[in-house]
């Protein structure tokens, strides 16, 4: 397979480092959440900041669009989750069960939860309905940064800082596998669309692909010079992108595991710092990147 690869907009308006991506309300938006402690909406037809969404008292660290909701939730530096009302543009709720870093926020409408991880160490469980805490559970002594669920196993797949990448029933909560996935920190996991793989990108710059079930290790890759941060697969599954702190992003084919392409400073203008988190969105197939260089980019790729 080659792929062609083109730079179609670079976003600025953030003040600082970008962590956060999501999609929007609408297919052709998307939200961004920053250091600067706000979150913005980008137009991706007319690649135009549109507005300020909401300010935060502490940098962003993580956002989560619920659009069954209507909600658009915020992870902060000090622990807490912020939940708006699109609708209104009001705060309705804070969560506050987090004491440091609030790195990931996903969440589940087969399960009706939402789901946060900690610099603390700790997945927070809450009811959709009513925001309620449901269950607060002690993963690791370092910090936990990155959730994805497997419904075809019922299962999700928590990493962290101490290198393990923890595998609970997503029913029970209770732990199936623990295992060791990346020296010094496990950052990033993501199941492969069919639920029989799950990548994994860690501090050591390797990107692991384990078989589900038996969480053997198929292939270790070492795929990036620094921490990888970030994976994504494109809208039909046939690729995935690699995002890491060497300023780089990498596209893969997700059958074979070749490396397609490199995206950076010299071969496509890419980033100038560290690409922090991607998503891969079903508008137009563009794949989007944020960096500490506090810029997005949407990129155009195409199957030769």
């Amino acid at each position: 397979m080659t792929i062609e690869v083109n730079k179609i907009a670079q976003l600025t308006g953030h003040k600082a480092a970008i962590y956060a991506l999501d999609t929007g309300t609408d297919d052709h938006l998307i939200f961004s959440g920053s250091v600067d402690q706000v979150i913005a909406q980008w137009n991706l037809e007319t690649f135009q900041w549109d507005k300020v969404v909401a300010r935060f008292p502490a940098p962003i660290y993580s956002i989560r669009h619920i659009p069954e909701k209507q909600w658009l939730l915020a992870g902060t530096s000090n622990g807490t989750v912020h939940i708006v009302d699109l609708k209104t543009n009001q705060e309705i709720k804070i969560l506050t069960d987090h004491s440091f870093q609030v790195f990931n926020i996903r969440y589940s409408i087969e399960t009706k939860c939402i789901y946060t991880l900690g610099g603390d160490g700790y997945l927070a469980v809450y009811s959709l309905d009513s925001l309620a805490l449901i269950k607060l559970v002690m993963l690791s002594d370092e910090k936990v940064r990155h959730l994805d669920f497997n419904y075809k196993s019922s299962e999700l797949a928590i990493t962290a800082g101490d290198g393990n990448i923890h595998v609970l029933d997503l029913d029970t909560l209770l732990e199936k596998r623990l295992f060791i996935g990346h020296q010094l920190s496990s950052n990033i996991a993501h199941f492969s669309p069919d639920g029989k793989g799950l990548l994994t990108g860690g501090r050591d710059g390797h990107l692991n692909i384990w078989e589900v079930g038996s969480y053997e290790l198929i292939k270790s890759i070492p795929a990036h010079e620094w921490a990888i941060y970030d994976i994504a697969y494109s809208p039909d599954a046939s690729l995935f992108a690699t995002a890491s702190r060497d300023k780089g992003i990498k596209i893969w084919d997700s059958e074979t595991f070749e490396l397609l392409e490199i995206i950076n400073k010299d071969t496509f203008d890419g980033h100038q710092f560290s690409v922090n988190k991607l998503i891969w969105s079903t508008y137009n197939n563009y794949l989007i990147s944020a960096s500490d260089d506090r810029t997005i980019m949407i990129w155009d790729i195409q199957v030769d």
